[in-house]
């Protein structure tokens, strides 16, 4: 199949709706399909690029770091779109969001006749910690937030969410196509055990305690993902034998780092930066219990890559947090922004690590149900279900 993935990030982001999208169009390559996905660019500037075999258009784009630092969008890309779409001639085109870009292969895509089909990577959540007041507003913001968002998805053949729950929740607010869970998925032949690595080594490269027991997160610094959560359950936890690593960027690093000055951690938090992707399999097999105190996740991809490498988890009991993890099988849930409850957690997996190999294995037994083969191989029924 010739398929066109359209998307509003930055191709090379590191993001989940990123990293999902490459992740999807090289393992479609693989399996003999023609790829172009058309993206926004981080450079600024036009460019067309070939990666791992798939053919990359990036747009010209402008910076939203008002909103986001790392944020950016494509604007007026009708004429550009209709122009790639008609020399590449796609059998299906795949967007992943609704913004501007994507819209415009939507405009396209009815020009042209071409079936069309989106996965939903949003959330109002995902914007709401970044305008203030907004619980003061929050029915109506989430109405208009949907609103918009059902302007371009109300108008695709099928829709794919990433979880069970995330295709409720679009049914439950009125997305008119039909609606199928498929994951994201992680790369399980990357993400995995490694029995051999040097625990001592990965850790002293970043920094990271040699001797205490590790709650690691990675991922986007951001405020929806609720790490103060963390910070503050940390300071009831009374002891000295553990470390909270936070590795990774956003915007919410700095005010972060500042609470956990003023919470007196500086001796049990650990801030490393960006954590490179060759290096994370490495790290994650080094640690020893993955945290996601997030609250807006429809699926994510970090957990279950920390889950393919047989970790354990203290998650959120948060929108499909709980479809990765159940309580004392593979990991542990605390009531969302519980500091209290997430304290809990945190002081079971210290005073019981024992229960750390066995939840790991459960971990690692689930994370196959999200093998890349397996998604790719998801998607390309999906794609034959809407054209055939």
């Amino acid at each position: 199949m010739r398929i066109l993935i359209a998307t509003s990030s930055d191709y090379r982001a590191f993001h989940g709706q990123a990293i999902f999208t490459k992740n999807l169009a090289e393992g479609l390559v693989r399996r003999g399909h023609e790829i172009l996905v058309v993206a926004a660019s981080r450079r600024g500037t036009h460019y067309e690029d070939v990666f791992n075999g798939v053919h990359v258009n990036a747009l010209k784009s402008i910076s939203l770091k008002w909103l986001n630092p790392n944020a950016i969008t494509a604007l007026f890309t009708d004429k550009a779109m209709r122009k790639i779409i008609e020399n590449f001639n796609p059998e299906i085109i795949h967007i992943q969001d609704h913004y501007p870009l994507s819209r415009s292969a939507l405009h396209a895509a009815k020009r042209s006749g071409t079936k069309i089909v989106g996965t939903n990577h949003f959330m109002p959540e995902n914007l709401a910690a970044y305008i203030p007041l907004i619980s003061s507003i929050k029915p109506l913001y989430n109405w208009i937030l949907w609103h918009w968002m059902r302007l371009t998805f109300d108008h695709l053949d099928a829709v794919a969410a990433p979880s069970r729950i995330a295709a409720i929740i679009l049914q439950e607010n009125s997305v008119r196509p039909p609606v199928r869970p498929i994951s994201c998925g992680a790369n399980t032949t990357i993400f995995c055990p490694i029995p051999d690595v040097n625990r001592q080594e990965w850790r002293k490269r970043y920094g990271i305690e040699l001797d205490k027991m590790i709650f690691f997160f990675v991922g986007r610094v951001d405020r929806e993902k609720r790490l103060d959560v963390i910070l503050h359950a940390a300071t009831r936890l009374n002891r000295d034998d553990f470390q909270v690593v936070i590795a990774g960027n956003g915007a919410n690093v700095k005010k972060l780092k500042k609470l956990s000055q003023n919470l007196g951690l500086s001796k049990n938090v650990l801030f490393t930066g960006f954590l490179p992707d060759e290096d994370l399999p490495s790290v994650l097999n080094s640690i020893d219990v993955f945290i996601m105190p997030s609250e807006a996740e429809l699926l994510s991809i970090v957990t279950i890559q920390a889950m393919a490498c047989g970790l354990p988890v203290l998650a959120a009991d948060a929108v499909a947090l709980p479809e990765l993890v159940t309580d004392n099988e593979n990991g542990l849930l605390f009531h969302p922004g519980d500091v209290a409850d997430a304290a809990r957690g945190m002081n079971f997996f210290l005073d019981h690590p024992e229960s750390w190999p066995a939840m790991g294995l459960v971990s690692l037994k689930r994370s196959q149900n999200h093998t890349l083969d397996h998604i790719v191989s998801e998607y390309e029924q999906f794609y034959l279900s809407v054209l055939g």
